[in-house]
């Protein structure tokens, strides 16, 4: 099981690619008309980690492939050399740290998933754009017209979600720190390798995990409405100014607010991951309230 509770704030950035879209609302980016951000599920969230389990020879109950329940149990049982449902799902990353409701005959059972993924949101206003093009063939024989070809995107958004690793749930699913270890690398990894026509140019850009003491039992909570972002010099941006973001030098990640709601006492390690184009402010403010034997940081 988890050792102790773990919080994660993941940061990543989405150029001209459409970060999730609806497929009951054309494929349009998931948006939120009152705020103009646009928004990114935890299952596309977490499609991305399983993505990359499998790129790195993980076992994954959730494959992605179209399949019956019944016939993944028995290709999974064949593989493990496992008899029972839960015996195998236990051997699978994924059903380890996201949890299952598993229902097959008089084969039942349900597990509380001891990570949970919050909807990812950008952290500015971003306008959604509607591309048309031509497709390569005619819409019928004797057409001269090619087929049309409809699709959203965004130009630029910096999205930032939110996971909590729950110690007491992970008893049930035999998570260990190893899994969330993986975890942590599928998400940044998994996310540089989102390379379809629609998901290009999503690049990872900052992570942190804050790990607390074994006895401590609380957290802070919402770490992805603690982030801000502003314009290199510390300046607030305007509405129309945040429209107008394209690239991760017109901006600064501020974490200022995570710092200082850090409670240093019940923290055993903070670890922060970044990518060497992200500036971001309160890491010399971390560093100094955390002490050098707390914190790790990593450039990827």
């Amino acid at each position: 099981m988890f050792s102790s509770r773990k919080e994660l704030l993941f940061v990543y950035s989405v150029k001209d690619a459409n970060p999730n879209g609806d497929p009951l609302n054309a494929n349009h980016p998931r948006y939120d008309d009152e705020t103009q951000q646009t928004l990114v599920s935890d299952v596309r969230i977490k499609r991305t980690v399983r993505d990359e389990f499998l790129r790195k020879n993980h076992d994954v109950f959730i494959d992605g492939e179209p399949k019956t329940l019944n016939n993944r149990i028995k290709e999974l049982k064949e593989k493990l050399g496992t008899e029972s449902s839960e015996e195998t799902l236990k051997k699978c990353i994924d059903t380890r740290l996201f949890g299952v409701t598993f229902a097959l005959g008089n084969d039942s059972f349900a597990w509380t998933g001891p990570v949970q993924f919050k909807w990812g949101r950008s952290l500015h206003k971003v306008k959604v754009e509607f591309v048309q093009g031509t497709g390569a063939f005619l819409s019928k024989e004797t057409s001269e017209q090619r087929t049309i070809r409809n699709e959203y995107k965004v130009p630029f958004a910096l999205i930032a979600t939110y996971a909590i690793a729950n110690e007491n749930a992970s008893k049930t699913t035999d998570a260990t720190d190893e899994d969330f270890k993986a975890l942590v690398n599928a998400l940044w990894d998994g996310t540089n390798n989102l390379v379809t026509r629609s998901k290009t140019e999503h690049r990872s850009r900052f992570l942190m995990v804050i790990e607390y003491n074994d006895d401590y039992n609380n957290h802070i909570g919402s770490l992805d409405e603690k982030v801000l972002i502003t314009k290199p010099d510390g300046s607030k941006f305007t509405e129309d100014e945040e429209l107008s973001i394209r690239k991760m030098e017109d901006l600064t990640l501020d974490i200022t607010k995570i710092v200082e709601k850090i409670p240093v006492q019940s923290v055993k390690k903070v670890s922060v991951y970044k990518d060497s184009d992200t500036k971001v402010k309160g890491i010399e403010e971390l560093k100094e309230k955390l002490g050098d034997g707390k914190i790790e940081l990593i450039i990827r």
